[in-house]
């Protein structure tokens, strides 16, 4: 029953003949008032423009929670506080019971105005009451309101601004204003490609629109990604907005520049990390870029399917004690695999010690858009949130966002270092992505989670209906070690054990891949982890149940039975990871001669970050000392069956080598130290 919409002042992106339909409840135990509102509203609906096609309906407040869960059209909720305090206190508690469902509905409150300036629900007077219920309540009506036209335009208003992309609308109006391009990039809109007989075909492939909004900072009307003062900080202060944060600033080249970003903002030249092993190698390249010293947390295996999960709380807690000195705990959660920390202890305990708390979000943008995911680590109370727009929501690669809700944040200097680390030539589409990506999530973010969900269902079912394959439950992921700390999981990562099916990981990927046309997330030896995001469909699930339905009647005895390697312990540091990746290094083989290499390697300091994948965590990082557990594990990768990424390794004539710090040679040491100990420069 809504129209199209063809109001670009009201952020129209929507080209499509699809029409909109926004639902707008009306709580009331006064079936008068009720009545007589929605009838009028209704009525004003029909006469007015009404892009969004909002419709208003009366409901009881025992059935707002069960419309707020079934129905993914409603945008807005309007609670009659009634005429006296206790009206508004059951107000109040009814807002907080739907945000805690649906965080991103526009809430209204109906009341009397000098009921609603005399007390609050919490017994404040005066101007003090009705601050507080402005907080509480997008706006506020007064039940004596005759205004219908009013109230009608004041829901369409917030309503329009939660759907607006102030960046991506004003990408578009100038794309399509068709302007002469003379500044850069050189391909000036495509025309160096679009007629070339030898490179024309990749201008067709990619599209007009890949090239025309690929434009340079000299377009001034497209504000400045590094010092953003119109649609660029618009669409950042929507994003905190709909993300729940006090800050938020977009970043086009990921998340692996966000963490640099944030762990330069708090120890940019030095001082004490408390970091989980098995975290993004972003952190580990901030910690040498910054000269920080680490405490490194060790990740918890669980030993059945070679899946590294969360620390546990008890050595978290731990580091933090012995640690006072320490200013920023970095915490990845959810993990790759979906497992999530119950974070607001954690956060709680580092902040009474003073520490400041990263969490790594980057597989979890999606988390506040559904209560089945919540609370978030914002919610929980993190001074800041990396999360990578890109991995489950729908922006392009590369888009991420940084979100900020530190007490003594400084804005300016955070502006400062994000610029050390941000391009000067940033991609708009990237840009456009990331308010495109918001919007949705605030628009339809719950609907499509939910639709998630349920395919997530049906795939488990599906799995498990093979007899051969299973898909693991929170129970089944998470080690006994961790059996106490409420960690949750993130149902979106699906992980399957082929463990039956003779297949190891990597062979079913590449079965799944060639037979199939499907390409999964990741493996382990025995298992094949799928996505279930908003691009998911029914069709794709549909060929995805098919699929491993035939290769579940197509099992055979593996010759080789995989077992997870588990990670050497890790070694002391004898230096800095900075002093150590800056100094004066040598090269020393690792694998010649086995033996003579694992002498000439026991004890020397490494001076690289040498990661295996999987699972994706550091073995050595610069400054540890190397022990013969480390050098024989990296030997027995490399000689395995199946063959392993490990990055950080360099091969000279194909022969693997490692890069460690030059040792002093002994002369040169005595003759320093009858000198008065000082060092050769």
């Amino acid at each position: 029953m809504g129209l199209e919409l063809k109001m670009p002042e009201l952020g129209n992106l929507n080209d499509s003949a699809q029409k909109l339909e926004c639902h707008i409840a009306l709580v009331s135990a006064d079936s008068k008032l009720a009545g007589d509102w929605i009838t009028a509203l209704n009525s004003t609906a029909t006469r007015h423009e009404n892009p969004f096609g909002l419709h208003f309906e009366a409901i009881a407040p025992a059935d707002v929670e069960r419309l707020a869960r079934d129905e993914d059209r409603l945008q807005a909720v309007i609670v009659d506080g009634g005429n006296d305090a206790k009206g508004l206190r059951a107000a109040d508690q009814l807002a907080d019971r739907i945000h805690a469902l649906r965080s991103q509905l526009n809430i209204f409150l109906v009341a009397h105005s000098d009921i609603a300036g005399a007390t609050s629900p919490a017994g404040e007077a005066g101007a003090e009451s009705l601050a507080n219920l402005r907080r509480r309540f997008d706006e506020l009506f007064d039940r004596r309101e005759g205004n219908f036209n009013h109230m009608f335009r004041l829901v369409q208003a917030f309503i329009a601004r939660r759907a607006s992309t102030p960046f991506a609308d004003t990408l578009k109006e100038y794309v399509f204003s068709a302007r002469d391009a003379w500044h850069t990039p050189g391909h000036s809109g495509g025309d160096s490609l679009r007629n070339s007989p030898w490179v024309g075909d990749f201008y067709r492939f990619m599209g007009e629109h890949v090239f025309n909004t690929d434009l340079s900072v000299s377009v001034q009307i497209l504000d400045s990604l590094l010092e953003p003062h119109s649609v660029i900080q618009e669409a950042q202060d929507l994003a905190a907005q709909a993300f729940g944060s006090r800050h938020t600033f977009f970043l086009t080249n990921g998340t692996s520049t966000a963490n640099k970003v944030v762990i330069q903002q708090i120890l940019g030249g030095g001082g004490k990390i408390i970091v989980d092993q098995a975290c993004h190698k972003s952190v580990h390249h901030a910690i040498v870029m910054n000269r920080c010293e680490p405490v490194y947390l060790k990740s918890v295996l669980h030993p059945e399917f070679g899946i590294y999960g969360p620390v546990k709380r008890s050595d978290i807690e731990a580091a933090l004690d012995e640690h006072s000195d320490a200013r920023l705990l970095v915490i990845t959660s959810c993990t790759y695999d979906g497992l999530r920390y119950d974070l607001k202890p954690i956060i709680d305990y580092a902040h009474e010690r003073g520490v400041k708390v990263l969490v790594d979000e980057a597989w979890f943008a999606h988390g506040f858009f559904h209560p089945e995911l919540r609370p978030t680590a914002l919610e929980c109370g993190a001074d800041y949130v990396t999360q990578s727009t890109h991995k489950m929501l729908s922006a392009f690669s590369q888009a991420s966002m940084i979100h900020v809700q530190d007490p003594d944040f400084d804005e300016f200097r955070f502006r400062e270092n994000l610029n050390m680390h941000a391009s000067t030539s940033p991609q708009y589409a990237m840009i456009a992505s990331l308010d495109v990506a918001r919007k949705q999530m605030a628009m339809e973010g719950y609907g499509r989670l939910k639709q998630c969900l349920q395919m997530v269902e049906t795939l488990r079912r599906a799995v498990n209906e093979t007899g051969v394959f299973r898909a693991l439950t929170r129970d089944d992921l998470i080690a006994e070690p961790l059996a106490g700390d409420n960690i949750g999981l993130d149902p979106t990562k699906v992980t399957i054990d082929i463990s039956r099916s003779g297949y190891s990981g990597n062979e079913m990927q590449i079965k799944l891949f060639d037979q199939y046309g499907i390409q999964v997330e990741k493996t382990t030896y025995n298992t094949i982890t799928v996505l279930v995001t908003l691009g998911s469909t029914e069709s794709k699930l549909l060929r995805l149940i098919h699929a491993l339905k035939q290769l579940a009647g197509t099992t055979h005895k593996r010759i080789h039975v995989g077992t997870p390697r588990r990670l050497p312990e890790f070694t002391r540091f004898t230096c800095l990871p900075a002093d150590a990746y800056f100094a004066d290094t040598e090269e020393l083989p690792l694998m010649d001669n086995g033996v003579d290499a694992t002498q000439n390697l026991i004890g020397r300091t490494s001076a690289d970050e040498i990661v295996p994948y999987p699972p994706g965590i550091p073995v050595l990082v610069p400054g540890q000392e190397i022990s013969e557990q480390i050098v024989q594990y990296l030997q027995q990768l490399l000689q395995g069956q199946n063959t392993t990424e490990i990055h950080g390794l360099i091969f000279r004539s194909d022969e693997p080598m490692l890069r460690v710090v030059k040792e002093v040679p002994e002369k040169s040491e005595n003759k320093d130290k009858k000198s008065g100990g000082k060092k050769a420069k």
